[in-house]
């Protein structure tokens, strides 16, 4: 699954969702991580009702499951989680690896409800129907 992490110095999740310069995409599954990408905003990113300046945003995390922040507006939350995108609130200390690491040892051991729901979307779909005889 592709988890993102809002960053404004590119080591912390230190960035509000809506002010962030950088989001960072890793790939992330029960081996471990890889980073896949970093995409950098520029503009008026501190405007606050400016919702146009979430679309780009929006775009990046379009097939992630996980989106790491410092902050979040409501509204931005919304449209978020209306992606089917679980937003993780956190202190702006924590680093991205050490997030990293924690959720690969929560997927080893074991993850709530949700993020076993996000660890098997997109994977086929084994239907067990019982034989009729």
């Amino acid at each position: 699954m592709k988890v993102a992490f809002c960053t404004q110095d590119m080591q912390h999740v230190d960035a509000h969702f809506g002010w962030a310069k950088n989001i960072v995409v890793y790939e992330v599954d029960k081996a471990g991580y890889t980073m896949v990408e970093t995409c950098q905003f520029g503009g008026s990113m501190f405007e606050d009702g400016n919702e146009d300046k979430l679309i780009p945003k929006l775009d990046a995390l379009a097939d992630c499951a996980i989106v790491y922040l410092s902050a979040i507006g409501a509204s931005a939350a919304a449209r978020v989680v209306a992606k089917k995108i679980h937003p993780v609130k956190v202190e702006a200390t924590d680093t991205i690896t050490a997030l990293l690491d924690r959720l690969v040892e929560t997927i080893n051991g074991n993850p709530p409800p949700w993020l076993r729901k996000a660890l098997n979307a997109g994977q086929p779909q084994e239907l067990a129907f019982d034989e009729e005889d």
